[in-house]
Order: structure tokens, then sequence, then C-alpha cells
């Protein structure tokens, strides 16, 4: 702390001894610790309370990052990375604005309303098969063999 080295130590030892006497020196030595130890004390409560200030300090900044954050900012960085001229928007913008101001466009016809629905009762459906000589729904095998008959006539 002072830079001290043992000669120089010995040498305010000495003098120690010499002004205060060999009954007032233990004493002295006892009241010297006891400021010392009272000065550590006092540094360490001041050193905690700066870095509790700048924990507090940092924890302010990190909540202020994070309601900036929760503003939009990520919205607005999304959009710059995406549309950095702002052509895109502007483009956007006016097509919206053409959209608005077109009128509705009405029929010029009579208007078809749409068919009834029916519905088919599984009871009353008659069953319809297809008659032998009608190959409709043949697999695609037998297309190639269409084809050939075809060709053969």
């Amino acid at each position: 702390m002072f830079d001290l080295g043992w000669g120089e130590l010995l040498v305010v030892g000495v003098v120690a001894l010499v002004v205060l006497g060999p009954k007032e020196l233990p004493n002295a030595l006892r009241t010297v610790s006891n400021l010392t130890r009272t000065a550590r004390k006092l540094a360490g409560e001041f050193q905690s309370g700066i870095n509790e200030i700048v924990r507090e300090a940092e924890l302010e900044d990190a909540r202020k990052a994070a309601q900036s954050i929760s503003k939009g900012t990520i919205s607005q960085a999304i959009e710059k990375a995406v549309d950095p001229t702002g052509e895109m928007k502007s483009t956007v913008a006016g097509v919206e604005k053409d959209v608005k101001s077109i009128s509705p466009v009405t029929p010029v016809g009579p208007v078809i309303p749409p068919s009834p629905v029916i519905e088919a009762r599984p009871a009353d459906t008659p069953t319809v098969s297809a008659p032998e000589g009608d190959k409709s729904d043949a697999p695609a095998d037998n297309a190639a063999a269409k084809v050939e008959a075809e060709a053969k006539a």
C-alpha cells in the first residue's frame, strides 16, 4: 500500500519505540490496528456501494433495452432488413389506395341463383352397373390395348 520494505518498517519501529517509549508502544500499536481495521471496513462498504450502483445502472440499461424492444424496434428492424428503401411499403400503400377507390362491380345481366342441393338417401339409391361391353371405367392398362385395337381397325 505505501510500498514500504522491511528496512523502512524497522526504521519506523525504532523511531516509534524512541518517541513513545516501551510502555506506550503496545497501546499505540493497538490503536493503529483498530484504525486500520476501521479503514478497511469503510473501504469495503464503499466498494460494495459502488458495485451496487453499477449493478443498478446495468439493470436500468437492460430494463430500458427490454422496453425499447417491446415498443416495436424488432418490427422496425425486420422492416428495414426486408425493405430498406421503403419502395415495397409505398407500392403496397398505393395498391391499397387504388383498391379502396374502385367502386364495387355490379352485375349487368340477370343473377342466377345457386342450384339446390340434392341429398342422396342410401336406401333409395338404385345401383347402376356398367354394361359388359363398355370399358370406360377400365384401368389404364387397357388403354394401350384400345389404341392397338383402333389402329388395326
